[in-house]
């Protein structure tokens, strides 16, 4: 079962994309022109395609399990393309709080 807060993994692209919980994917999915490479990482590290059946986004759960660095260097290469925090200071207890991070680090930008 998928563990929320997760983030949208675009394929090709270091952009993270928070996802606060099922209402906030289903939201921003379906704006999205996804890939077969795209993927959700939930605060487990667990990773799922999405995939769409009959006009609904559903979830396949992939196997693959990310681990706490793995999730940083994510984090990481999100925040250099903006070029706002030094990326050697990044560093998290849990893939629940790297998660939850992209969050906050979202709205630090905005302002």
């Amino acid at each position: 079962m998928i563990v929320w807060p997760c983030i949208l993994k675009l394929d090709g692209d270091d952009e993270l994309i928070y996802l606060g919980s099922e209402c906030a994917f289903k939201y921003e999915c379906d704006a999205l022109i996804l890939s077969d490479d795209d993927y959700i990482l939930d605060s487990t590290g667990c990773t799922y395609l999405v995939e769409e059946r009959s006009g609904v986004l559903t979830l396949i759960k992939t196997g693959r399990v990310l681990e706490l660095e793995d999730v940083t260097q994510l984090i990481r290469a999100n925040e250099f393309q903006k070029a706002e925090l030094c990326l050697t200071k990044i560093y998290f207890a849990s893939i629940s709080d790297a998660i939850k991070s992209t969050n906050e680090l979202a709205l630090l930008n905005q302002l």
